[in-house]
């Protein structure tokens, strides 16, 4: 099986998500007494797009943050890193990086050199050191069921090819948590990854030296909980987890929203 066509897919102890992380004292820290609270910036992974963080996004928005969830390209590692990385120039102030899934590996790259940048929050992500590659850190432990059968294989261009979850896959490898009407919606507006960021290597990390936090999905059948908690303890990560599918942004939006207003602090 060819790298193109298989399964494209702590620093503190992990606790389980829930009243700890919607207490007051998750709510932002405004730092230096300026009382600005840092921009927070939402990426999307593969197989998705910004909408996933629109529950998300709209508790920080309700409690004064300011929020970008700009679109991800899912061209390449290189090239959406440096798509992201030309956003966040834009952007002044602090910076508070959220990502899931193949967005991970984006922020990783992205916020490398970035002063900006003061917590990197990795929900169901992928967090790559120097050299390691996405398929790598999918296999590196069992439990992944995105396999080359749960693929829909479609090229463009001059011999490129793009990955999309198959329809009958997709709720239960990608949201089983998540109601059937739901995930046939998502299913249909599904945004395809180029099949190349599968071995991509990725460069230096960011996460070496900005602070990061985690949210490890339990129920995860596309990145193996084995292989999250494995990250984010390497990462020195501030690690929660949660009984939730993939799409722990989705599945559980407040809970995730209140792990980003902790790291904001």
């Amino acid at each position: 099986m060819t790298t193109t066509r298989r399964g494209l897919l702590a620093g503190s102890a992990a606790v389980v998500v829930g009243a700890a992380l919607d207490a007051p004292a998750a709510q932002a820290h405004t730092g230096g007494g300026s009382g600005r609270k840092p921009t927070v910036v939402l990426v999307h992974g593969a197989f998705a797009d910004a909408s996933g963080w629109n529950e998300v996004a709209s508790r920080l928005i309700r409690d004064g943050y300011p929020v970008i969830a700009p679109p991800n390209p899912l061209r390449s590692v290189a090239s959406d890193s440096a798509y992201l990385a030309g956003i966040l120039a834009t952007l002044s102030g602090p910076l508070v990086l959220v990502a899931h899934s193949y967005g991970g590996i984006v922020v990783t790259n992205a916020a490398t050199g970035n002063s900006n940048v003061k917590a990197l929050v990795y929900v169901a992500a992928f967090v790559p050191d120097q050299g390691e590659t996405l398929l790598g850190l999918q296999t590196k432990y069992p439990g992944s069921r995105l396999s080359e059968a749960a693929l829909d294989f479609r090229p463009y261009g001059e011999g490129l090819v793009d990955g999309y979850i198959k329809k009958e896959f997709f709720h239960d490898v990608f949201a089983g948590d998540l109601p059937r009407a739901t995930t046939e919606l998502m299913w249909a507006g599904q945004r395809p990854a180029d099949a190349r960021t599968l071995g991509e290597p990725s460069g230096a990390p960011a996460w070496k030296t900005i602070p990061s936090w985690y949210l490890v999905g339990r129920d995860d059948q596309v990145l193996p909980p084995a292989a999250q908690r494995f990250m984010a303890r390497r990462a020195g990560a501030h690690t929660y987890e949660a009984d939730t599918s993939h799409v722990a942004m989705i599945a559980q939006p407040a809970a995730t929203a209140a792990l980003i207003k902790r790291a904001a602090r």
